[in-house]
């Protein structure tokens, strides 16, 4: 008897997770909160997961270029925080007017806010990529890159900020699918993307047939292809009529007013990511002062880390979905639920890989290196950085389900706490100035995380998110 229940509860976990990756239709507004937290979760996290392996593969083969071009790779990722910064705040308030629509049942204001979405990210990449290729040389230097480092790497950031539209579009309308509640399409999305990357990266790195070995300025075309066909099928599926929200011809068109309001409502979260990332640049514009190495070392741990934090945006997202319909459909407390229920998920998972980064570093870092100095200051790094997660799986949570409620200001003010004030002030002080070095830049890290979990549930406790407008 025991023995059938348990074949039966596995069936029903299969089952669930087949149900998660096809992406059946299912109401997040009614029934399981558990079933539409696993539901949501397990396509967005394999989603997140996915994103991630674009900065572990490009870094496994680069890492084989040495130390310079490892160091490109870190200083260009800094620098394209800026498009991420910006592609995720629309995102985030695409997904909050997306959701809130879908939850009052209006698929069709759902489709204009998706156009418009649209709009507006590609009318702010086209600004960006000007700056990315005509000044990609001088933005290396601005960084602290040494003049051999430059001519090593300068095509790198001029392929990837120049085409940073890519990457927008891929934010945003995944997004639009996020917020739609069909999170098993940015997850198919994203394989596609990975799938050519993958297959792409070694041979324009190291050259194959008629195609000449780049380096590092091949990791960066092998990373625009796989991302630009990625973008390719999601107009497709968007141009569709089978999935919960698509785009129609003949609504396309530029509605300034909801324009302004999603430009508005993103204002918060792109503050939010524009401080947390700019804090990254700061971080690594310190660390450059002890050399390539621990830019490297530093580059290869934050690497890891986001291989592990992108699993957890992807539980953070499906929080943000489910306040964002739930408030939709007039129910409060659901969406309050959700987001406790939500970050118990986030803190066994991220506590579970701070138990590997945490007594086993030095196994990771060797994964993508093997120069002792770089492997010392990766170890560091990565230890250090991991005390923090099981602070920063709650927060990601609470910000995340703030942002999805249509409260983009709290979190922003919440970021200016603990990165400007905190974070950057105290990596300055116990780096350059008590003499800690690159460590004290890693202690700073997991303060900051700290401070913003404790405000980040305070605020969420109070529950004024409940009554924003969107």
């Amino acid at each position: 008897m025991t023995g059938n229940k348990h074949i039966n509860k596995v069936r029903t976990i299969w089952g669930l997770i087949k149900d998660a990756i096809s992406g059946k239709d299912y109401d997040f507004t009614q029934g399981s909160l558990r079933k539409a937290i696993f539901l949501l979760s397990v396509p967005m996290v394999l989603e997140m997961v996915m994103e991630s392996v674009f900065a572990v593969v490009d870094i496994f083969y680069v890492s084989r270029l040495g130390a310079d071009a490892v160091a490109a790779v870190g200083i260009t990722e800094s620098l394209l925080t800026i498009v991420y910064a910006l592609a995720m705040g629309l995102a985030v308030a695409t997904t909050a007017v997306i959701s809130r629509r879908i939850g009052e049942k209006k698929p069709k204001e759902a489709s204009n806010a998706a156009w418009q979405a649209i709009i507006t990210g590609f009318a702010v990449s086209l600004v960006i990529a000007m700056v990315g290729v005509f000044y990609a040389k001088e933005l290396l230097q601005l960084m602290g890159a040494s003049d051999e480092l430059v001519e090593i790497g300068w095509k790198y950031p001029a392929i990837l900020i120049g085409g940073n539209s890519i990457i927008m579009m891929l934010f945003i309308i995944n997004a639009i699918f996020r917020g739609a509640g069909d999170a098993a399409v940015t997850m198919r999305v994203l394989f596609v993307a990975n799938g050519l990357n993958l297959i792409l990266d070694p041979i324009f790195i190291f050259g194959w047939g008629p195609i000449p070995e780049m380096g590092v300025t091949g990791a960066a075309i092998a990373t625009s292809i796989g991302r630009g066909t990625a973008v390719l099928y999601q107009f497709y599926i968007l141009l569709g009529a089978k999935k919960r929200i698509r785009l129609i011809w003949s609504a396309m068109r530029i509605d300034l007013p909801l324009i302004k309001r999603i430009v508005k409502l993103s204002g918060g979260t792109v503050g939010q990511s524009l401080i947390s990332h700019s804090s990254w640049i700061a971080l690594v514009r310190i660390i450059s002062e002890f050399g390539s190495e621990a830019v490297a070392g530093y580059t290869i741990a934050i690497r890891i880390v986001i291989f592990s934090l992108l699993p957890s945006w992807g539980i953070s997202n499906a929080a943000a979905t489910l306040v964002g319909q739930n408030l939709g459909a007039d129910k409060p407390l659901r969406a309050e639920q959700s987001a406790w229920m939500a970050s118990k998920f986030n803190l066994a998972l991220m506590g579970l890989f701070a138990v590997f980064f945490i007594t086993m570093p030095e196994f990771f870092i060797r994964l993508f290196i093997d120069e002792p100095l770089v492997v010392r200051t990766g170890v560091m790094a990565l230890r250090i950085i991991s005390y923090g997660f099981l602070f920063y799986a709650v927060a990601m949570v609470m910000v995340a389900s703030l942002n999805g409620a249509g409260d983009t200001t709290t979190p922003l003010r919440i970021n200016i706490i603990s990165f400007w004030i905190v974070e950057i002030p105290l990596a300055y002080a116990f780096a350059l100035y008590l003499g800690y070095g690159e460590q004290g830049v890693y202690y700073s890290i997991v303060l900051a995380e700290g401070i913003m979990t404790a405000i980040s549930i305070y605020v969420f406790r109070k529950g004024k998110w409940k009554t924003k407008a969107v």
